[in-house]
């Protein structure tokens, strides 16, 4: 459990990651920050007017209490980086956070795990590969992690609960869920693994926020794959920060003149390695596996599921566009894209839009 000082400090927003390691080297004890006078905390390497300003003043409210009545009250595990329970990969990476918010598993951030991000605005063809790379991995038992950002995020963390667990690291507070869409999505990660962050529990999304976000992502992962990244593109910041952290770093290829595929092209002409199966990820990082034979049974289609098997193709389509190609009536068609999802032929990669699986 996180001491009250390190939670406190993590409540000062002037604070920088390595102006609180200067204040964490700096004391004996971290407590002392409670008694400490702006004069001798001027003396702190780093530390600024505005800084000392900013922890006397804090010393004076209610704001460490009401964090840790929350923290309290919703159920919610804090470790820092001197608890036995910190993730010991990242706390070897440069200015690891002072405190980790943690709803869920704590144990899960020690295990093997494997990061995917990408672009916000996929395609099917990111949607599908993000999905099948989590399902893969996780299935051999790593543990996905991600952002939890809409697109390609949103694709690996619900590909990993469908045969693993997987862990959200968010650029705001655990009280306040960004993208609010995917609320639901971090209460069932919560369950099946953990949401973490950083920042205190009722932090907002800020813009500045989420490259530190993914310094932890890269940090807590033995290894990055990038599946669809522009040139500019938040993925490639994680991809960075991998680099700096000596992990290893995996890009997807796309098409040439796809704007989405330059991020990873770039990447791949840098070093990292190209991937187009979840074997040349296991083969990279020395991890044995023993690869999971298709299952010989065939399922049978009727005539009805093999129309529509064939128009959702091998780029997927939308449930209108099935109704008008079919032309089978909008009942017909639900229940047998519902039965042929039961039987894992096709999956629903965004709402109403339908793809192939290829497990």
């Amino acid at each position: 459990m996180a001491k009250n000082s390190t939670i406190f400090l993590n409540l000062i927003k002037s604070l920088s990651p390595k102006k609180i390691e200067s204040i964490t080297s700096s004391l004996s004890d971290t407590e002392d920050i409670f008694n400490l006078s702006q004069k001798d905390l001027l003396e702190i390497p780093f530390l600024e007017k505005n800084d000392t300003d900013a922890i006397v003043s804090l010393r004076n409210t209610q704001f460490l209490e009401d964090e840790l009545r929350t923290i309290k009250k919703e159920n919610i595990a804090v470790v820092d980086i001197f608890d036995e329970n910190y993730p010991k990969l990242l706390k070897e990476i440069a200015h690891p956070p002072l405190v980790l918010y943690i709803k869920g598993d704590v144990k899960i951030l020690s295990q093997y795990i494997f990061g995917i991000v990408g672009t916000r605005l996929p395609t099917i063809y990111g949607l599908t590969a993000a999905r099948e790379f989590a399902i893969k991995l996780s299935s051999l038992g790593i543990t996905i992690v991600s952002g939890l950002a809409r697109g390609i995020d949103t694709a690996c963390h619900k590909g990993a609960l469908e045969r693993g667990k997987t862990i959200a690291v968010l650029g705001s507070g655990l009280m306040n869920i960004y993208p609010k869409e995917n609320a639901k999505l971090a209460e069932t990660i919560a369950k099946e693994g953990a949401v973490v962050s950083e920042f205190p529990l009722h932090e907002c999304p800020r813009k500045e926020n989420f490259p530190r976000r993914n310094r932890i992502v890269s940090g807590l992962a033995h290894g990055v794959l990038i599946v669809e990244a522009a040139e500019r593109s938040g993925a490639l910041i994680t991809a960075h920060c991998a680099l700096e952290q000596n992990r290893e770093v995996f890009a997807l290829p796309g098409k040439i003149d796809s704007p989405l595929s330059r991020g990873a092209h770039i990447l791949i002409k840098e070093g990292a390695k190209l991937v187009d199966c979840a074997s040349d990820i296991l083969e990279e990082l020395n991890i044995e596996f023993e690869e999971k034979k298709p299952d010989s049974k065939t399922l049978r289609l009727n005539n009805e599921e093999n129309i529509i098997f064939n128009i959702i193709g091998s780029e997927g389509a939308h449930f209108e566009e099935i109704i008008m190609k079919s032309k089978l009536a909008q009942s017909s068609v639900s229940k047998i894209i519902l039965d042929l999802q039961l039987n894992g032929v096709i999956c629903e990669i965004k709402p109403s839009y339908f793809a192939r699986t290829k497990l």
